[in-house]
């Protein structure tokens, strides 16, 4: 390994010790609570070594983000590789990002803080750039599920934008997310097991959208069927399946 070489591992691994210790931050102080000295102490450095990495508190935030979206993407990616039919994949990413929630549940609070105005705009273009970068093999893992849908003849897109096709099952997982993480919103109305009502409207979605083949989305019995089959298939090792549902970060 040469000098430069080295010297870039070195740095890399700094910056991730860095963004460990400021997530462990966030998870015990929360956002607001999240201080660069604090962090730089935590890791046995200066503060100005800390601002040699990231330029704000800001462009630490929007790192951090990028830094979950990677495992996220890890997740995404294996539903076009998974063996089962265009609308079981496709189903499995929304059960896939509920795992992922359950076992990085910071991450949804802080990316809807980070694409706030006030932090986004703040932070530099270089690591919005990242970020987005970073997120793009979702989008694409995404594609990969629609392109073999219509090849197979699972979906028509009548002519519409490719994306068009989940941008409903996006935003629908999104607001979820947000609503999940909004203490107190969903219980207000008697709402329990909000993934699994999730999932359900999901079905809907898709039956709406005439992705075959057709599925009830009131059949509990074939819902949970399905999912179980993602959880053991395509999920084994993130569910924990000596345990509920709940606690092993399954759906």
């Amino acid at each position: 390994m040469g000098i430069q070489e080295r010297k870039e591992r070195q740095l890399a691994e700094r910056e991730q010790l860095f963004l460990d210790a400021a997530r462990e931050q966030i998870l015990q102080d929360g956002l607001l609570g999240l201080q660069m000295a604090k962090v730089a102490r935590a890791c046995d450095y200066a503060t100005g070594t800390l601002y040699q990495h990231f330029a704000s508190k800001e462009d630490l935030l929007v790192a951090i983000c990028g830094d979950l979206v990677e495992k996220r993407v890890e997740i995404f990616n294996r539903l076009p590789r998974w063996k089962a039919p265009s609308r079981e994949r496709i189903l499995g990413i929304a059960v896939g990002d509920i795992i992922f929630a359950h076992h990085y549940p910071e991450h949804f609070k802080l990316a809807q803080f980070v694409f706030t105005e006030v932090v986004w705009q703040a932070a530099s273009p270089k690591r919005r750039s990242q970020l987005l970068e970073t997120s793009r093999p979702m989008g694409e893992a995404v594609r990969q599920i629609i392109d073999d849908a219509v090849a197979a003849g699972d979906l028509d897109t009548h002519g519409r934008p490719v994306f068009e096709m989940t941008l409903g099952q996006w935003t629908m997982t999104l607001g979820m997310h947000n609503l999940v993480h909004a203490e107190g919103v969903l219980e207000l109305y008697n709402l329990h097991d909000p993934y699994r009502i999730l999932l359900r409207q999901l079905n809907a979605l898709l039956n709406g959208l005439g992705w075959q083949p057709l599925m009830d989305p009131f059949d509990e019995a074939a819902l949970e069927q399905l999912v179980t089959r993602i959880q053991r298939e395509v999920f084994a090792d993130l569910c924990d399946s000596t345990t509920d549902n709940e606690s092993s970060g399954c759906p």
